[in-house]
């Protein structure tokens, strides 16, 4: 997958953030200080370009940069992809996938997001490793917005998703399976990592190259693991989000 330079000047990376360091768990008034510069708009009123990652009541916990005791429950989602065909996360079981939130029409900040995620697939070349992007403007990304933005990356279809869908929805599996907050245009720059059995593993700034290193290492070590069992024996008990109510047991 060839390295693409972005034809527009753009936004500079907030220096010096170690939002994933120690205390990343602190009051929400440090987190939101420490996250305030990160996140995008294109000029949207009512979307201040600081209020990518800021907190509020109705924000997910900030993701930490590792898990390490994975939760014992997944969120399944059902979006629709640059093909516009029906997206299920249920078809990356078994797989390690990267997740992550972004708008094609970010005046800079997504292309360096995509850029990075990009970069990892091409250096880690295992058909078991997927990146699932969410829009977050989803009434201006079509499916064929999104898959002419997906051109520009040269991106393996087979191994990185663009998914768009009812902003409702795309909220929701942004907060309740990547933790990161979601709104028109506006979002966070993390990458999430999950596991073959859905669950999240951690997550780093993509904006700055020695956080993008340590999620790498993050994912060869989870694509290490050993695999679930089958059946129901390995199975992870999974909420469902957009087709049904958000906290229902699926069957």
């Amino acid at each position: 997958m060839p390295r693409v330079d972005d034809p527009r000047r753009s936004v500079p990376a907030v220096g010096g953030l170690q939002a994933d360091g120690p205390g990343w768990s602190g009051s929400l008034l440090v987190v939101a200080m420490l996250l305030g510069g990160m996140g995008c708009d294109s000029g949207r009123t009512g979307a201040p370009a600081d209020a990518g990652e800021k907190t509020s009541a109705a924000s997910p916990v900030p993701v930490p940069a590792r898990i390490e005791v994975p939760s014992d429950r997944v969120v399944r989602f059902v979006l629709t992809d640059q093909a516009g065909d029906q997206f299920d996360s249920e078809s990356l079981a078994g797989r390690v996938w990267v997740g992550s939130v972004f708008f094609a029409n970010c005046p800079g900040p997504c292309f360096r997001e995509n850029q990075a995620i990009a970069d990892i697939l091409r250096e880690i070349d295992d058909p078991a490793l997927m990146a699932v992007s969410l829009t977050c403007d989803p009434e201006n990304d079509t499916p064929e917005v999104l898959r002419r933005y997906a051109d520009r990356f040269d991106a393996d279809l087979t191994r990185w998703k663009f998914l768009t869908g009812e902003m409702a929805t795309i909220k929701l599996v942004a907060n309740d399976a990547f933790r990161l907050p979601a709104e028109v245009g506006v979002h966070s720059e993390r990458g999430v990592g999950f596991d073959r059995q859905g669950r999240l593993r951690g997550g780093y700034p993509l904006l700055q190259p020695d956080r993008v290193e340590l999620l790498k290492k993050l994912i060869r070590e989870v694509l290490a693991e050993e695999p679930p069992l089958g059946g129901a024996e390995g199975a992870v008990p999974a909420i469902e989000v957009g087709a049904a109510a958000v906290g229902e047991a699926m069957p």
